[in-house]
């Protein structure tokens, strides 16, 4: 009855698959919307608000910063950054980017 589907994080804007199973645990719970974040992403956005952080703007939210997920171009792993990440430029995780700042 259900298939895998892949869908496009709107946070960090990679591909994520929607399985069957997820799609079926989904039904039973009564939900109806498609998640629209990948896993990584909504652990964030669900860091993110235990720790009240405010999303969309940063509209009173205490100064803090909101941490964006992002892929590391040095390694492939998770990387959790303070601005949005664009597809022109690099980013690193914390670890990577002592590295490569050394580097140069």
């Amino acid at each position: 009855m259900y298939a895998d589907k892949t869908i496009r994080c709107r946070d960090c804007g990679m591909d994520f698959v929607f399985s069957a199973g997820e799609q079926e645990f989904y039904a039973s719970k009564g939900l109806v919307n498609e998640p629209q974040r990948c896993q990584s992403c909504r652990a964030i956005a669900k860091q993110n608000r235990a720790l009240g952080i405010a999303g969309g703007g940063g509209n009173g939210n205490g100064g803090q910063r909101e941490m964006h997920a992002a892929v590391c171009a040095e390694c492939g792993g998770q990387a959790l950054v303070p601005f949005l990440p664009r597809n022109d430029r690099p980013v690193y995780c914390s670890n990577c980017f002592d590295k490569v700042r050394a580097r140069a």
